[in-house]
């Protein structure tokens, strides 16, 4: 029976061109501006969500309540402000 199997040719394993770009934003471009609010850790879900918007009105601000599952995608046009059973910011809201 295993004569009966044929054997496939080696294919040659193809690499990229050129490396593919890594994202560093410990470094962020100038035009970025602020991307995250430690400052607004154990304020209200509300004031945090209010000077957010103050700062940057374009980004969709997501309030997470404890224990909620969130998705890991990353967007730069969003901000989630997680916060504990009390309703304060539990850690700093950034951008993603």
């Amino acid at each position: 029976m295993a004569e009966e199997l044929k054997k496939l040719p080696d294919l040659p394993i193809e690499s990229p061109s050129s490396p593919l770009p890594i994202l560093d934003w410990s470094n962020p471009p100038p035009q970025a501006g602020k991307m995250s609010w430690p400052e607004l850790v154990g304020v209200t879900a509300e004031e945090a969500e209010k000077k957010i918007k103050e700062e940057k009105p374009e980004l969709n601000i997501h309030i997470i309540p404890p224990n909620s599952m969130v998705t890991m995608d990353y967007r730069l046009e969003r901000v989630r402000i997680f916060v504990d059973a009390s309703g304060k910011v539990a850690q700093e809201p950034r951008l993603g």
